[in-house]
């Protein structure tokens, strides 16, 4: 589960991302770069433990 976390962080970050664009009632209740720059960080951070948790795991 340890070397999932990454991964299941870029797909949290992929399906905000489709559900900002999708649903219109969370572009009216906030601004929509909230949820964008949100799903940004999300996958960023995903990217970056998927790396370092499994160049860890190697050692």
């Amino acid at each position: 589960m340890k070397k999932n976390i990454g991964i299941l962080l870029i797909a949290l970050g992929a399906v905000l991302q489709i559900l900002s664009a999708l649903v219109p009632a969370m572009g009216d209740m906030a601004d929509q770069n909230i949820y964008t720059w949100g799903s940004l960080a999300l996958i960023i951070i995903g990217l970056l433990t998927h790396i370092f948790i499994n160049k860890k795991l190697e050692a």
